[in-house]
């Protein structure tokens, strides 16, 4: 079976329905070593994701300042700039001037002189995306990643298992960037978390809960499908490491948005009990949700079930939604359009017009400008 995997591997074909997530292309300097195959028969891949705790000057950390330094010059003005943003993006602006020559001809045209290669040309090199070699891990090799990391301790990593490519329905079984972008602010407002009970929504992989856990003091991670919640809590229990210090508890759940009751039957692998049910409706504060709002009747059925549930709620609640705009071109527009987000937007302004005399939704945008803590890109359609 492994070897049959290495080719497989080597050249990777997709279906006409396949999903990919780039997540996974943007860490060219790093294994993907697959463990098993899933239930339908998916290669499942371990992946270690490094958490930037600090701000010391390793290969990862630099590459990720210097993206968002170059992002932050394309869409926010200097006055937005901290100040050290400012000192980057000065000597950034110092570096690419080096060897630049502006002339003007004889009709007052401006003539631009090609800047030669150097330094800096190399190491945006490093940005760009390699294509994917997975390495097959073998028995007794669970430590894959011991000898390339072995200058760092394991709480600097989440450990995650996923697919990279899947059809449209099993899509949850990837790691996708909206689920970083929401894990990052959770890292950026620890206080704001600490001690709370939170719900998320289409938890996926569990990384967003995952890392909520290292603060709250329970978190239920929810999502449909066996073999998806399995691979959920195998992740929660990889990074048991990561929780145990602040005595956060992850919970995975079973949670379908097209039905209006909880899971309950005892014999359902996921199922709550009514304890469960009664700490959520008492407790709850918090309810997060990334990157799910990629079919507009999923979207309904999860504005649905964001309305059941904060109505049954005994205290105020937050909800955090985090999603990437995917533009696509259409023939019924004949333009680049995101469908998909523009009803996310319809449906999030139906819930905040809602006359209802229990409950007022009020909507706010969140800047994305606060510290990045794992290593991904953080595109300007997060």
């Amino acid at each position: 079976m492994v070897d049959v995997a290495e080719k497989e591997m080597d050249n990777p074909t997709f279906k006409s329905d396949t999903v990919l997530s780039d997540v996974h292309l943007h860490c060219p300097s790093k294994r993907h070593l697959m463990v098993r195959l899933n239930a339908v028969g998916q290669p499942v891949f371990l992946s270690y994701f490094k958490l930037l705790w600090n701000t010391e000057d390793s290969t990862s950390e630099k590459h990720v300042r210097e993206a968002t330094t170059e992002r932050e010059h394309q869409y926010r003005s200097a006055d937005e700039l901290c100040d050290k943003d400012r000192n980057n993006l000065k000597k950034e602006r110092e570096l690419n001037s080096e060897g630049l020559e502006a002339l003007l001809d004889n009709d007052g045209d401006l003539e631009v002189v090609r800047r030669p290669r150097n330094a800096s040309d190399l190491e945006a090199e490093d940005l760009l995306r390699h294509r994917v070699y997975p390495v097959i891990l073998m028995k007794g090799k669970e430590d894959g990643f011991e000898d390339e990391e072995q200058e760092c301790t394991w709480s600097d990593f989440v450990k995650i298992e996923h697919t990279m490519a899947t059809p449209l329905e099993d899509v949850g079984k990837q790691v996708w960037r909206a689920a970083f972008l929401l894990a990052d602010y959770v890292l950026f407002k620890r206080d704001t978390f600490r001690c709370c009970s939170v719900l998320e929504l289409g938890g996926g992989t569990g990384i967003t809960s995952i890392i909520m856990g290292t603060t709250a003091k329970r978190v239920y991670c929810t999502d449909i499908g066996e073999d998806l919640l399995a691979m959920c809590e195998q992740n929660v229990a990889l990074n048991k490491h990561l929780m145990d210090p602040g005595g956060g508890e992850v919970k995975v759940k079973e949670l379908d948005w097209l039905k209006d009751e909880f899971c309950t039957d005892p014999e359902a692998p996921y199922s709550w009990s009514e304890e469960e049910i009664a700490d959520l409706h008492d407790h709850c504060t918090v309810i997060m949700a990334a990157d799910v709002f990629y079919d507009d009747d999923l979207t309904d059925a999860l504005f649905r079930t964001l309305y059941r549930i904060t109505h049954n709620l005994r205290n105020s609640c937050t909800v955090y939604l985090a999603l990437e705009k995917r533009l696509n071109f259409t023939l019924r527009h004949m333009d680049v359009t995101c469908e998909a987000y523009s009803h996310f937007r319809n449906t999030l302004n139906d819930l905040e017009n809602l006359q209802d005399r229990k409950i007022k939704y009020t909507v706010e945008p969140i800047k994305l400008d606060f510290c990045q803590f794992l290593v991904y890109e953080r595109i300007e359609q997060l």
